[in-house]
């Protein structure tokens, strides 16, 4: 719980919070989830199911990206790069 606490509190450096938590980590679960889902789908499993996997991180995604925003070390690039981050993990 002190993960989530600290990063929505801003007491995490915003390198951290942004290259490690967002792009590094993020992105590899998003990968991972992405994957399962398709691996669901040629198991012909329930689409409701494949569809819960695969946006199961959108929480934790929106999490991250409002963790960014709100970070006082923010940059008008970091913010437009974890806003795009965001659009493309809703794809993946």
């Amino acid at each position: 719980m002190e993960f989530f606490v600290q990063r929505w509190n801003a007491q995490v450096d915003i390198r951290v919070l942004f290259w490690r938590d967002l792009l590094a980590v993020g992105t590899v679960a998003n990968l991972l989830f992405g994957f399962t889902a398709l691996v669901l789908i040629t198991q012909s499993v329930p689409a409701h199911w494949v569809l819960m996997v695969h946006f199961g991180l959108l929480p934790y995604n929106a999490f991250l990206l409002r963790a960014v925003w709100k970070s006082p070390q923010k940059t008008p690039v970091l913010m437009l790069f974890s806003a795009i981050w965001f659009g493309l993990m809703l794809c993946v």
